[in-house]
């Protein structure tokens, strides 16, 4: 296809801005285990918790004007 005497590309790409961080996630530089006895689960060095999901303490969520019974 000609248009004033220039040749036109028939096929176009286009691209898209790159979303997100430019940041890279924080890490733990060693190798962790879990700090449960007997556990040899390693932990992600992006997991800043001591201890696996497996043996981690069980945590509630806030709930506004109530109180969670204890068990």
């Amino acid at each position: 296809m000609k248009r004033d005497g220039l040749q036109m590309a028939e096929n176009v790409l286009k691209g898209k801005r790159i979303m997100g961080s430019s940041r890279a996630p924080k890490a733990v530089v060693d190798v962790r285990a879990c700090a449960k006895k007997d556990c040899e689960t390693t932990l992600s060095r992006y997991n800043k918790r001591e201890y696996c999901y497996a043996h981690a303490p069980t945590k509630f969520p806030r709930l506004r004007g109530r109180i969670v019974p204890e068990s």
